[in-house]
Parts: structure tokens; C-alpha cells; sequence
């Protein structure tokens, strides 16, 4: 069984999959790509019932963001979804039962 942090990467990497076919057109190119991801992750993964609870959409536009930044930053050696994923179950725990 995945862990959650596992789960929480996989949906992100879905998501980024799913992004590049929507915007294949331009070559995945998309400057508002947060809003994007936070939309189809709250909307349409299973992100909330991870979390137990829904984050609000700006708080996780927000996130990504800083997120993107620092993963640039600091070229971790890791794929970017496994790291936004501890950020994000630190930054959004999971709400207890």
C-alpha cells in the first residue's frame, strides 16, 4: 500500500501528465499553470480525501508557486513531485479523523 506522501506525488504527477496534454498545443506552455493544477487537484483528484479536507484554492496556487521556486532554487535530488508532496502534507496536514 502507497504511502501518503506517495500518493500525494503520484496525483501531482498525474496532474502534470494531464497538463501537458491539455496544453500540447503550445508545447505545455502555460504561465498560470498553479491555478491550473490547483483546480484539477482539488476539483478532480483524490487530494481532499487524502487531506481530509479541501484546501482553498488560493492558499494552494500560492504553494505551488513557492514551490516551483524553490525546487528551482535548490535542484533537490529528487523529482519535483515527491518533493512538492512533503511540502504540501506539511504545509496542508492531513485533517485528523
Amino acid at each position: 500500500m502507497a504511502t501518503q506522501l506517495e500518493q500525494v506525488a503520484a496525483l501531482l504527477k498525474e496532474a502534470g501528465e494531464t497538463h501537458h496534454l491539455v496544453y500540447r498545443i503550445v508545447d505545455g506552455d502555460d504561465p498560470d499553470w498553479a491555478s491550473w493544477y490547483a483546480d484539477w487537484l482539488i476539483r478532480l483528484s483524490e487530494l481532499p480525501t487524502l487531506l481530509k479536507a479541501t484546501p482553498v484554492r488560493s492558499e494552494l496556487v500560492y504553494e505551488l508557486v513557492r514551490l516551483d521556486r524553490e525546487f528551482n532554487r535548490a535542484k533537490p535530488n529528487e523529482p519535483w513531485e515527491r518533493f512538492y508532496a512533503r511540502e504540501l502534507l506539511q504545509r496542508f496536514p492531513p485533517a485528523p479523523v
